[in-house]
């Protein structure tokens, strides 16, 4: 398969040029090769390479800073998609990208399914809303994932922050209300390549599926197991989410009902403690290797 990868520096990304190359050696670009908001660029690039897939793991991500940089966050995560959705129509490409919880507002009591009516708290959440409809109102043969929580065993991202402050404070007070399951880059490359190759056998299959870690836990309780874990003895202690002031509001809710793409793919996400074991073995192998 000729696979087009797009933010391979990202920790999705990363992970994802590893798991996506037994199905054909992918073209991995970052962003310093091929920014997605430069939007001729963008074009040119996927009508010269021609892919049968187009892989998006890039994104605007930082959920406080959208709050002021509304027009950059709508420029990656809802023009760029749709764009790069036009192209994959106008070729006959396969379209898998990545959305979010972060669309939900939390204020339900039960996992959310992917029917469920999006309402997004914070800018970010606004902006990948945006990407997910403009990428379905083309009809382009697409899969939008959902994932939550999302850590990697390198980037930036919550787990490798949590063990550094653990060596620079004597404690870390961190937000006991907010729930849903941390989600490893790793797992979700994994489960992704597994996605790609059956969806290749089958052109029907096209939409919006939940990918997500199985289990669930609060931001507290995910840096308590990050430190057990890594054998870090810096005490976590609880806080309130109005303890904690951001920029950006946050789903108290983050939780992703993964039904659909367990019956539509046969593929299931480990718990997340399974996933974390994983991804802090990856970077003490990284850290060794550096």
């Amino acid at each position: 398969m000729k696979i087009l990868l797009l933010g391979r520096n990202g920790q999705v990304g990363w992970a994802l040029e590893r798991s996506l190359a037994p199905l054909g050696e992918p073209t991995a670009l970052g962003r310093a090769e091929l920014d997605l908001a430069d939007v001729p660029r963008l074009v040119a690039t996927i009508r010269a390479l021609q892919p049968e897939a187009i892989v998006n793991a890039a994104a605007y991500t930082a959920v406080d800073k959208a709050e002021s940089e509304r027009e950059t966050a709508f420029a990656i995560n809802a023009t760029a998609p749709r764009v790069l959705a036009e192209e994959a129509k106008r070729i006959g490409a396969l379209l898998v990208h990545y959305s979010t919880d972060y669309v939900f507002d939390g204020a339900k009591a039960v996992p959310y399914v992917e029917d469920d009516a999006p309402n997004p708290l914070n800018v970010y959440g606004a902006s990948k809303l945006a990407g997910e409809r403009a990428i379905a109102a083309t009809g382009c043969r697409h899969l939008i994932l959902r994932t939550s929580w999302v850590y990697g065993p390198r980037g930036a991202n919550f787990m490798l922050t949590m063990l550094r402050l653990a060596r620079e404070r004597p404690a870390l007070r961190v937000v006991n209300d907010q729930v849903g399951a941390p989600t490893s880059s790793i797992e979700i490359a994994r489960a992704t390549a597994t996605v790609l190759a059956r969806a290749a056998q089958s052109s029907n299959v096209t939409g919006l599926y939940h990918l997500a870690a199985a289990g669930e836990t609060s931001w507290c309780g995910f840096a308590r197991a990050i430190l057990a874990k890594a054998e870090v003895a810096t005490p976590v202690v609880p806080i309130r989410t109005e303890d904690y002031p951001t920029a950006a509001r946050r789903p108290r809710n983050s939780r992703l009902d993964c039904s659909r793409l367990r019956e539509t793919f046969g593929v299931t996400l480990a718990p997340w403690e399974e996933g974390l074991a994983e991804a802090l073995a990856e970077h003490a192998r990284l850290s060794r290797a550096r």
